[in-house]
C-alpha cells in the first residue's frame, strides 16, 4: 500500500504569502487615498451647502426688506451651521456635529467682526472665514496644499 499525502509544499505556502504581501502593499496606500478623496468631498458639499445657505438666506431677508446678513452661522460650538439661534434663521436644518478629526468641522472664533471655522482633512487643519458684513464663507489666506482641493 502506496502512503499518499495531500497537502501543500513548502515553496507552494511561500509563493502564496508573497503574493498577499505584494497585493497588500499595493492595497494599503490606495485606501489611504481614497480615505482623503472621501474627506475632501465631504468638505466641498459642505462649503457648497454652507455658501448656498447664506445666500438663501440673504435673500429671504431682501424680501423681508432686511439687507442685512446673518450676524453668525452657528449658535453653538457642538453643532455647527445651524444659524444664530433666533427663530426662523436656520443656516442648514440639522446643522453639522462639530469635531476635531478628519474630515469634521470645528469652530476658533465666535466674535464678530469675522466668525472663524476649521475644516480638518488629512491631518492638516483647514481654516474659514465667514464675515456677517459680506456674507462671505471662503479659505484663509496662506493654508496647506490639501485645502486649496476643498474650494477648487
Amino acid at each position: 500500500m502506496k502512503n499518499k499525502k495531500n497537502a501543500f509544499t513548502m515553496i507552494e505556502l511561500v509563493f502564496v504569502i508573497v503574493i498577499l504581501g505584494i497585493l497588500a502593499a499595493v492595497a494599503i496606500p490606495k485606501f489611504a487615498a481614497t480615505r482623503t478623496d472621501a474627506q475632501i468631498s465631504k468638505g466641498r458639499a459642505d462649503i457648497a451647502s454652507i455658501r448656498s445657505a447664506i445666500v438663501t438666506e440673504r435673500q429671504s431677508r431682501l424680501i423681508k426688506g432686511d439687507s442685512s446678513f446673518m450676524n453668525s452661522l452657528s449658535s453653538s460650538t457642538t453643532t455647527l451651521f445651524d444659524g444664530n439661534g433666533t427663530a426662523g434663521s436656520e443656516l442648514l436644518m440639522y446643522g453639522i456635529t462639530a469635531g476635531t478629526t478628519d474630515g469634521h468641522w470645528s469652530t476658533t472664533s465666535a466674535t464678530a467682526p469675522f466668525l472663524l471655522y476649521t475644516f480638518k482633512v488629512g491631518s492638516q487643519d483647514c481654516d474659514f472665514t465667514y464675515a456677517p458684513t459680506t456674507g462671505r464663507f471662503t479659505l484663509d489666506a496662506a493654508q496647506p496644499a490639501i485645502c486649496d482641493k476643498l474650494v477648487n
